[in-house]
């Protein structure tokens, strides 16, 4: 593999400056990179439907504490069963409960998710997230009407011929540009773009890795994603390569993504089968359509993204 260029840690700090949306669609705008989905844009990506499937982008959701589950592990109870004498119930009915931003939930990270210097996107204070109000902007409930645009994968993991990254490899720009020429497809303004690393590949192959550390895209790629215009960011791992290599700033796609950008990020995906159908139609593009719940002054949400041809 050939030297990657690493920006220092200064040059990151200057993305903040050199990357920023603030002000691009006005000083009150929310949705950031979800401005750059047109009407256009989505009329394009319903035109990539033609054989009529549907894949989804998301992993299982399972009870479960494990290496990876970094906060309060997903709770399902059942309210009601069919447990009952003589058919007493006459349905079924659950209690769930998730702390969903983390590494084992696909999830959406609303504008809201990340601060620098006690600041959100476009200028925004951090103090705006409280516990009285919660997410009183930038809120996962400003993209109520969904977000649908063409999605490209690019598989990071076919490039490399590997199959997974390993913890902390981080992804580069050349590494975008490789897996575009590979797969005959090119990002383009307002696509979601679709990293596939074989994380989750790994987690059911060799069960729940040790957390933090993971693979991830390298900062390094952020001006090449804001160049390109990237309107939503995903990952089968958790977007930014773990150890950064920045003592500070330990998510500095994050940072630099979400409060510069206005970028909205999906982490913690599955694109196993979505790269089967990648694969087997040889078309790495595709409608990708997200319906975050309508939480009122969240953060995120849980999400089942799915994309379909």
């Amino acid at each position: 593999m050939s030297t990657r260029r690493i920006p220092s840690e200064e040059e990151v700090l200057g993305y903040m400056s050199s990357l920023s949306n603030w002000g691009r669609w006005g000083p009150e705008d929310q949705l950031g990179t979800l401005n750059l989905i047109t009407p256009e844009k989505r009329a394009q990506a319903a035109s990539l439907v033609r054989e009529g499937i549907s894949v989804t982008c998301s992993r299982l959701i399972v009870p479960e504490m494990a290496p990876d589950v970094t906060s309060i592990p997903p709770l399902h109870y059942m309210v009601n069963t069919g447990e009952t004498p003589e058919g007493t119930n006459e349905s079924a009915s659950d209690f769930m409960g998730l702390s969903f931003h983390g590494l084992t939930v696909t999830h959406l990270d609303s504008l809201c998710h990340q601060f620098w210097d006690g600041r959100m996107y476009n200028g925004q204070p951090a103090s705006l997230i409280n516990v009285r109000d919660r997410a009183t902007v930038c809120a996962v409930d400003n993209a109520q009407n969904g977000i649908v645009t063409r999605g490209v994968m690019l598989d990071i993991t076919r490039v490399r011929g590997v199959e997974w990254l390993e913890a902390g490899e981080g992804v580069f720009p050349e590494d975008l540009e490789a897996a575009e020429e590979v797969q005959g497809v090119r990002v383009e303004e307002g696509d979601a773009l679709l990293l596939r690393l074989g994380w989750y590949r790994r987690r059911l192959k060799m069960g729940p890795p040790p957390a933090p550390d993971r693979p991830g895209l390298h900062v390094a790629s952020m001006p090449w994603v804001h160049e390109r215009g990237v309107s939503i960011l995903a990952a089968d791992a958790s977007e930014d390569v773990v150890p950064s290599g920045y003592p500070g700033n330990r998510q500095p796609v994050h940072k630099v993504g979400q409060v510069a950008m206005g970028l909205w990020l999906i982490d913690a995906g599955n694109f196993e089968e979505l790269n089967e159908v990648c694969t087997r139609l040889g078309r790495w593009e595709f409608m990708f359509s997200v319906a975050p719940l309508r939480f009122k002054n969240a953060t995120g949400s849980p999400v089942n993204p799915l994309a379909l041809f």
